[in-house]
């Protein structure tokens, strides 16, 4: 099998973990299925753990937190009235109904996702979004994050979460954000990262896959290929509040990942999240 068949693997294999997961009612834990969860794991309780107020788990729509997130990249993307925003792997669109109405009226917030039954799911979360804000700026478009249906230069600020560790072409992702990206504008991704390399046994695990670990990078990898793309002001900043959240919650997504670890090693040895922020070069006098 040659490179691009094993892509086209991968993104088969996420996109089918995904699809059952957006058929299904959302029963907590982070990035995939997670089939028993406990009421202790429930999506509110996980988003909370990230740093998801309340109130903002209180104004979603429902069914739009599907428990799949590794950070909160909305909390620290200083959106402003007025700007064009678009999330990579929307999902049911937490993060795209979050934004909203921090853009307003005059502002767009775009979400892109591959999955045709997560796009369904969010589409028809979007009435109840319009209802609860009285907006009406928050679309999904079906595609890949390494082919984004974007025109050159239109975007202020590129945000994502837990979904770019699941692409087989990180470089090619990162280079369709700064081609995007308006100049002066601004990514902030919210991902899965590595301390060490993973043992062999966890990189065939589907679980593991579709669970944003055996695609993650190496944190000083991660900066590389942000920098790589032409982006600057590069910044991460480790959350060690998702592994932590994933023990806690005992998802079951992650019980053959542990089974896997080699003794005396735990999850937070090898997997860390991480937020990443970076610039495109140029001024911002025109943006938003």
């Amino acid at each position: 099998m040659n490179e691009t068949q094993d892509a086209e693997k991968i993104r088969q294999t996420v996109r089918e973990g995904y699809a059952e997961v957006a058929l299904k009612p959302p029963s907590g834990g982070c990035c995939g299925p997670t089939k028993g969860a406990t009421p202790a794991s429930s999506p509110e309780d996980f988003a909370a753990r990230l740093g998801y107020s309340d109130d903002q788990l209180a104004l979603l729509p429902d069914g739009s937190n599907m428990g799949l997130s590794c950070g909160n990249p909305t909390a620290i993307a200083a959106l402003q009235p007025g700007q064009v925003v678009v999330d990579l792997g929307s999902g049911g669109g937490l993060d795209c109904f979050l934004a909203g109405p921090k853009v307003g009226a005059t502002g767009r917030v775009i979400g892109v996702d591959m999955t045709a039954e997560m796009l369904s799911r969010a589409r028809q979360n979007t009435a109840s979004y319009s209802e609860r804000t009285g907006l009406d700026n928050v679309e999904f478009r079906l595609g890949e994050i390494e082919h984004l249906p974007i025109a050159d230069g239109t975007v202020d600020v590129v945000l994502s979460n837990c979904v770019i560790n699941l692409s087989p072409d990180k470089p090619q992702v990162w280079r369709e954000v700064a081609r995007v990206l308006k100049p002066g504008g601004r990514v902030v991704v919210s991902d899965v990262a590595l301390h060490k390399p993973l043992p062999d046994s966890l990189k065939s695990l589907v679980a593991a896959l579709i669970g944003c670990v055996s695609g993650a990078l190496r944190l000083d990898d991660c900066r590389a290929v942000v920098e790589a793309a032409g982006l600057e002001q590069v910044e991460l900043q480790e959350q060690p509040s998702f592994v932590e959240a994933v023990v806690n919650s005992d998802d079951p997504l992650y019980t053959p990942i542990v089974a896997q670890l080699p003794p005396e090693t735990s999850l937070a040895d090898y997997v860390t999240s991480v937020t990443i922020t970076a610039t495109k070069p140029g001024s911002t006098c025109c943006s938003g």
